[in-house]
């Protein structure tokens, strides 16, 4: 079964054409090797999938004949993901926190006033 194909199967991707973008891209490594999206993959195969900032490592049990329910997804698939991973992207979400929302637009005068006064804490 080719490697988009695959992902979009056993859910880690809500289109196929969404996979294929992500191995054009690099972010799709079959056995240490990037992937094109035609890569055929078979049971035992490696794979990382770079998404959301974190890599997912899942090892191949087998192949399925068509896309598979959530629940069954595990049949298919073992995620080996470290701990670490999900760890570094929790600490990822803490330090966005401290920034302004995205979207917020130009500080107002009163966040200006207040950056002001911490920078002559600070100095």
């Amino acid at each position: 079964m080719r490697i988009d194909k695959y992902l979009w199967c056993v859910r880690y991707f809500k289109t196929r054409s969404l996979a294929s973008i992500a191995c054009r891209k690099g972010h799709i490594k079959v056995n240490n090797a990037l992937a094109k999206p035609s890569r055929q993959v078979y049971p035992t195969d490696v794979i990382t999938v770079r998404k959301n900032q974190v890599n997912y490592q899942l090892t191949i049990h087998d192949i399925p004949d068509r896309r598979v329910a959530a629940k069954l997804v595990d049949i298919y698939r073992v995620d080996t993901t470290p701990k670490s991973e999900f760890e570094a992207h929790e600490m990822l979400k803490y330090s966005k926190s401290y920034y302004r929302k995205k979207g917020i637009g130009r500080p107002t005068k009163k966040d200006r006033r207040d950056i002001d006064d911490f920078n002559d804490e600070n100095a």
